[in-house]
This record gives structure tokens, sequence and C-alpha cells, in this order.
């Protein structure tokens, strides 16, 4: 069995996005808790600011926070316990560390004493006498050592409190976590996540206290996700480059945006950019196109007819595709080695579907089939399989023509106006219509059946993106 405790609301392991269903795909069962912090010091000043109760205002942010996930294709967590709601059970673990001799109390505040653990550090790789008070902990001349860290805090005016055996309070940032994953996993468990910023001290700390508490606490593998950049800089509010996922999703589609995530390995800083969301875009339209011609091919044929045999080069094609899947998803997760793995099976489907040599290959119909499965599968396991080929291609272009600031209406009007130029040999006119799209991101496809349109990547980021070193 696999027990896992991913992520906390402050920040999701991207690697949550897809380990779950892989671990699933191995035959694991899977327990996944993500918590939420709905109580803290940046929170209750937010709600003083607001003039808001803290627990209704960050109840409103754990709603918001899921349905953001969800719109991600993320799986549902197996529980999602929120500090407020697990007083007893943090209580009871700061009872646990202090009957063990691991924590102080001072006028209501409890205390952890990092020198009784001699492992302290173990995580971040950092010396205890690097940890001065002022650099990521808190100033307090009570304390024994600045490095302590509060198990409780006593109750001070204007804030949420608990009862407890030293006081009313209420619990520091970092035993909450460890309260929660013992109350839901037990004390030793295996994959803990989050940011590459809660290494310390905040994941240094659970290790420190879930200790304490219990002598042969464990957890297995620790997993933390790089930063997301904006031009090379950590994204944050203060420094006015943040972007929310549905500020994104409002011009970009939500499996776009999830494609973008998988482009980078998750312990790796992502630079969010507009180039590299239109090229997940672009590059998404061309995965779920090829599919969808190869489906509605494959529906137009009598499926009692097709054998189980398929020709030695595309069963070498699918083997590597899945061998290049199975061997990087169990490198630590390393997704975008799979995705760019999907380029042979998709290069294939399309010359089977659209070129001569390929309409004429044996066992064709039994080819694409195939091979459109065993990319459906992957998919799946990356929770990147929309429910219609269809319909998730319509709605690529209608994000396409909210971000190009055009109609669908007026682009036919324009492939009207270019083909009656054409006819009239007016074929400066002619390019400058299909330019003008280009540079907005709208491409024009001539055939013999006429002229259709896709999405694509604006021409001036392409050319940025070809001039690149």
């Amino acid at each position: 069995m696999i027990s896992a405790i991913l992520a906390m609301l402050a920040s999701t392991s991207t690697s949550t996005f897809f380990s779950g269903r892989y671990l699933k795909h191995l035959g694991y069962e899977v327990s996944y808790v993500r918590n939420f912090t709905d109580v803290d010091d940046k929170i209750i000043a937010r709600a003083n600011e607001l003039g808001e109760d803290p627990i209704s205002l960050s109840q409103r942010y754990c709603e918001e926070f899921c349905q953001d996930m969800i719109t991600l294709n993320c799986l549902t967590p197996s529980v999602e316990p929120k500090v407020s709601e697990h007083m007893p059970q943090i209580i009871d673990m700061i009872e646990k560390i202090l009957n063990n001799g691991y924590a102080y109390i001072v006028d209501g505040d409890v205390y952890y004493t990092v020198e009784k653990f001699p492992e302290y550090g173990k995580l971040s790789g950092r010396d205890l006498e690097d940890n001065r008070a002022g650099e990521r902990v808190a100033v307090d001349s009570r304390k024994k050592h600045p490095a302590d860290f509060a198990l409780w805090k006593s109750a001070k005016s204007g804030e949420p409190f608990w009862e407890s055996p030293w006081g009313p309070g209420r619990p520091g940032w970092h035993i909450e976590c460890s309260a929660m994953s013992a109350t839901y996993l037990g004390y030793s468990f295996d994959i803990h996540g989050g940011g590459v910023d809660l290494v310390f001290p905040h994941h240094e700390n659970e290790i420190a206290q879930s200790c304490a508490a219990c002598n042969k606490s464990d957890i297995s593998l620790w997993v933390h996700n790089g930063f997301v950049t904006v031009d090379s800089e950590k994204m944050s509010k203060s420094l006015g480059n943040f972007f929310t996922i549905r500020q994104v999703v409002d011009i970009y589609h939500p499996l776009a945006l999830r494609y973008f995530l998988m482009g980078a390995h998750y312990r790796s800083p992502i630079n969010y950019s507009i180039i590299q969301l239109e090229s997940a875009s672009d590059r998404i339209f061309y995965i779920y196109e090829t599919l969808h011609e190869c489906e509605s091919f494959l529906n137009q044929h009598d499926q009692t007819v097709r054998k189980d045999s398929i020709p030695p080069d595309t069963a070498n094609i699918i083997d590597n595709f899945h061998n290049v899947f199975v061997t990087s998803m169990s490198d630590d997760l390393h997704t975008p080695v799979v995705l760019s793995g999907l380029a042979d099976p998709l290069k294939s489907i399309n010359d089977l579907l659209h070129t001569r040599q390929g309409k004429k290959r044996q066992f064709r119909i039994e080819s694409l089939a195939a091979l459109e499965k065993s990319i459906r599968n992957v998919l799946t396991i990356l929770g990147l399989l929309p429910t219609s080929y269809s319909k998730v291609l319509q709605q690529l272009r209608e994000k396409a023509l909210k971000r190009a600031n055009l109609t669908e209406d007026e682009i036919l009007q324009k492939i009207e106006e270019r083909a009656a130029a054409r006819i009239q040999k007016e074929y400066a006119k002619s390019d400058a219509i299909r330019k003008d799209l280009a540079v907005v991101g709208i491409t024009l496809m001539d055939s013999p059946n006429g002229t259709t349109w896709r999405p694509t990547i604006p021409l001036h980021l392409q050319e940025q993106q070809n001039n690149a070193p």
C-alpha cells in the first residue's frame, strides 16, 4: 500500500498532478491526504483586514483551491483534513512531545527543544548553529535555543483560540501537519511532498516533532517541487508577477496548462511564459486532432474485420513508447521524456492516415487501433485524456479565438475574402490575409476540399522561438 500526504494549500506539489494515477497504474493502493492550513498568522491578519472570520475566509479559499484542482483534472484526495477540525489530535500530539521531554512551556506557549533531537537538520542539510533567529526562525528571547519552534501559541486579542491544557490558544504552523498525517496515515508512511521552500523549516520541524511523539516515525520519500518562475524570478504576489490558475485558464485550456506543467521535471523550476503556454496549447491540439482523426477513421470500419496481428515496425514503435513511459515515470516521474516520446506513435498514425504509402500498408486498421490505444492509455495515466476529442478541440479553438480577439464568423469571412483574392490572382492580398491571421495565432490550411483554420503559435512568438539560442 502506498500512503501519501502530498500537498498543502500554500504549496501544492506538481508531482501530485500525475503521481497518484501512476502509482495506481502500477497496482498500488493509494491513500492520498491533502491537508489544509486554515489557521495561521497570515490568514488571521488577512481576515482582520477584511473584517471577516478567519475560518470562513479559509473555507472560501479551500473551496476555490479544490475547484482549481478539478479544473486541472487532478484526482480527488482520499481525505482533506483541516487544522480547525483536528484540535484534539494536535493537542494530543503536543502532550506526547512534552511527556517525552522534547518540549517546554513558557507563559502558555509550548516550544519544541531542537537540541534534544540530534538528527535535526538531516533533511535540509543545515547545521543547528546555522539556524539564527530572524532567518526563517521566529525571534523570541524566552526560547532556550533560537531554532526552537512553537507547538502551541497562547491566545492573543483578535485571534481565534481553542482551549488546551496550557490555556487558550492555537497550534503553531508545523505541528498541524504531523498531527493530521499521523491521524490518517500513521507515524510511518511512504511519500510526503510540497514545495522546495518547505524543506526548511517546515518539513525539518515536522520530522523532529513526529519523531519526538513516536520514535518509530518514518517517511520513506520526500518529494519537493521547484518554483514557478517568471523571467527566471520566483512567481510571487510581492513581485507583482503572480498569475492565478483561473486567470490562465480563462484564455488557455486547462489541459494545455497541465501539459505545460508536465513539460519540466517537477523538482526543477518551471518558467511561466506566453510562448511556453502557446507551445503547450499547440502541442495538445496536434495530439487530440491526430487521435480524433484516428478515432473517426476507425469508427467507419467494421470492428469485426480487424485481426489481432500488427506489423513488426508498428509493434516496435508501441513497445519503445511503452518502455520510455515506464522507464521515465519510474525514474522520479520524468514526465518531459514521456511527452517527447509521444512523437513517434503520433507520427505513425498520421502517416497511416494521410500518406500514400501509409494508406497502402498491410494491417493498416489494426496498426491504427493499437497505436491509438497505446497513446490513450498513457494520456489517461497522465490525466491528459479528455472525455471527447472533438469537444476539447472545439474548446481549444474557442480559447484561441478569445486570445486573437476574433469570432469564428470573422475568420470565415477572411477565408472567403482570401478565396476571392486568389480567384482574382491578387496573391499579395491573399498572403496578407493569411499573415494577419497568423500574427494572432490562427493558421489557414488549404486542401482539395477547401480552406479550414486551426489555432497555432502567434507568428512573432514562432519567430522568437526559432531565433532562440
